[in-house]
């Protein structure tokens, strides 16, 4: 065991997934379109990760626990067989004495069933035969039964974590509903057993309170009396091999979920008991090394992510064009070191974006059309199109103060209200009308990113309420929950949720889609956003933001230079992807080749 830690422990800590994609049996719906992604975190705290190499490293040592592969044996250890004598005696005096109801006959252990071969001394078991006590179910309490006031608590599902009692739940009953329904007390040290996921069958020793408890008909309860090893017993629970099984009896399309009586058949590896001392002992060392490596790499990471977003900001920050060479300077010397995580690159892309609308990203032309001689063209029209009634008479926009530019633009630019670029189409009709329609609605938008995510019909979508026209060309704007910053620019026609706006640029519309997905943007969404009990923007509210608007031919140049960075970053996030696959491919490949 000290030689995998020693010698991968690289891969053990540098292994991390997202937490989209941590969980490895998980799967997700496939549906046609252009890609699916977890969104575009913008801080530290926002980078949704977990440590995988860590948590397959603690498998590997629960699973090497429960084979008899972490401490050597000894052959003058009493049997495992003797214990479970002396467990089945013990049970058949308390049935005798009447202190225990004779619980169902519990079918031998055929040999097909033996998952692997034990060290000498070992014995397999099944999970009721390993306490006097049989398994037996919590208590159903239903709602109506529960007192706010009682002083009998009652632990639920989400008090039993992997090996952990998390004390979370605020539930309790009295004493009058305890004797009513004849409950069970938990006694210090039981172990509570999850019938329902996640995980189903994870499993804690219960460290007593100071009150009466109960738990839920859901948490199985396994009463030890000291002939086993409680903590030994709730690290085999806890392994691949007790999981495995778990889910293989478990039931339920809605609930997923394994019967008390399945659970009491699950077959344990069991050693002698002084060996389950042993056992206990090495698992608690190496576990504390694991927290230890967990801790380090938690650190690591948010130490690179806050180092990583204070370089980025001394580009957005840079006074002058020297101060900015001086700032990229600093992170180009050390590009690889950095943006070596997918986190880094989003947060890359985000700030190309903010130098993008502030006019650092490409050179200003002098001999480009000054941003007011655009505003003036774009009103042109829309007055024109007033006049011919295709749109309604719009509100007149105030002026843009000095204390709400956010930054300082190039001397051709101009800040305008956003309302004053778009022309707000709204045209609500009957889904039925357009079943093969494409639908979109802000699930079926990436945050952050402008891309679709995946594609429905109206019909495939079962939407029934009134819907928005949207046309080729138009920008899609989720209105609820705006600063998750959903917004696509459509290339086809359809419906769109009556929460989007379908807006009709009167500039560059690649330009304002990155405008809108931009943090400038976002910081103002989110004021508004804050003022609000229920987080929707109105046109009044969105009209008012305020934008920064080049010239009409450098919006063009702008949008060239962030797709063609923007392409950078993602083929080299893609590297990163497939460098992190490959990682925990390998410590997949690890630890299945250790457990052979």
């Amino acid at each position: 065991m000290n030689e995998l830690i020693s010698q991968h422990l690289d891969l053990w800590t540098t292994a991390i997934a997202s937490k989209a994609r941590a969980g490895r049996g998980a799967s997700s719906p496939s549906p046609a379109g252009e890609g699916r992604g977890e969104g575009n975190p913008t801080s530290p705290r926002n980078a949704k990760v977990t440590a995988y190499g860590i948590k397959k490293l603690r498998e590997l040592i629960l699973e090497l626990a429960v084979r008899g592969k972490l401490v050597p044996q000894d052959p003058n250890d009493e049997p495992a067989s003797a214990l479970l004598e002396k467990i089945a005696q013990e049970r058949i005096c308390l049935i005798k004495e009447k202190k225990l109801r004779a619980p169902k006959a519990i079918p031998e252990i055929d040999e097909g069933e033996i998952p692997f071969l034990l060290p000498i001394g070992w014995e397999w078991a099944r999970l009721d035969q390993l306490s006097p006590n049989s398994l037996v179910d919590g208590d159903w309490i239903e709602s109506k039964d529960q007192d706010a006031f009682g002083d009998i608590r009652l632990i639920q599902l989400g008090d039993v974590g992997v090996n952990e009692f998390k004390d979370v739940s605020d539930k309790f009953i009295n004493e009058n509903t305890f004797m009513r329904l004849n409950c069970t007390e938990l006694n210090h040290r039981d172990i509570l057993i999850a019938r329902l996921p996640s995980p189903i069958g994870r499993a804690c020793l219960f460290p007593g309170l100071n009150q009466k408890a109960i738990t839920v008909v859901d948490v199985a309860i396994l009463r030890s009396l000291d002939f086993m090893h409680d903590q030994y017993l709730v690290h085999a629970i806890n392994s691949t091999l007790f999981r495995i099984q778990v889910e293989e009896y478990g039931k339920g399309a809605t609930r997923f979920r394994i019967s008390t009586g399945n659970l009491k058949s699950i077959l344990v590896p069991i050693p002698p008991k002084t060996e389950q001392h042993r056992i206990v002992a090495k698992v608690d060392e190496l576990m504390a090394l694991c927290d230890q490596l967990e801790q380090q790499q938690t650190d690591h990471l948010a130490a690179h992510q806050t180092l990583v977003q204070t370089l980025l900001e001394t580009l957005t920050q840079a006074a002058d064009a020297a101060e900015f060479e001086q700032a990229w300077s600093r992170i180009a010397d050390h590009f690889d070191t950095l943006f070596n995580t997918e986190f880094s690159i989003d947060q890359l892309k985000q700030t190309l974006l903010q130098l993008a609308v502030m006019g650092k990203l490409v050179p200003q032309n002098i001999n480009d059309e000054p941003a007011n001689l655009l505003l003036q063209k774009i009103e042109n029209e829309k007055d024109q199109l007033i006049r011919q009634g295709k749109i309604k008479k719009q509100k007149t926009y105030p002026q843009v103060s000095d204390q709400e530019k956010p930054f300082d633009i190039p001397p051709r630019w101009l800040w305008v209200r956003f309302g004053m670029l778009v022309n707000f189409q709204s045209e609500l009709v009957r889904p039925e009308d357009f079943l093969d329609l494409d639908q979109v609605a802000p699930d079926s938008i990436e945050k952050g990113t402008g891309k679709l995510l995946f594609r429905r019909t109206v019909n495939e979508s079962g939407i029934r309420g009134p819907n928005n026209r949207f046309y080729a060309g138009q920008i899609l704007y989720s209105k609820i929950r705006p600063s998750l910053s959903k917004a696509i620019i459509a290339s086809f026609d359809g419906l769109c949720s009556a929460d989007m706006y379908p807006l009709e640029s009167k500039i560059h519309v690649d330009f304002l889609l990155k405008v809108i997905l931009s943090e400038p943007f976002l910081q103002q969404v989110r004021i508004l956003e804050n003022r609000i009990k229920m987080p929707k923007l109105n046109v009044d509210s969105l009209s008012s933001i305020v934008v920064p608007l080049p010239p009409l031919v450098e919006q063009h140049r702008i949008v060239a230079k962030v797709d063609e960075l923007m392409a950078l970053c993602d083929a080299l996030k893609a590297r990163i992807a497939a460098a992190q696959t490959t990682q925990l491919q390998l410590a997949d490949a690890i630890v299945e080749q250790a457990v052979a």
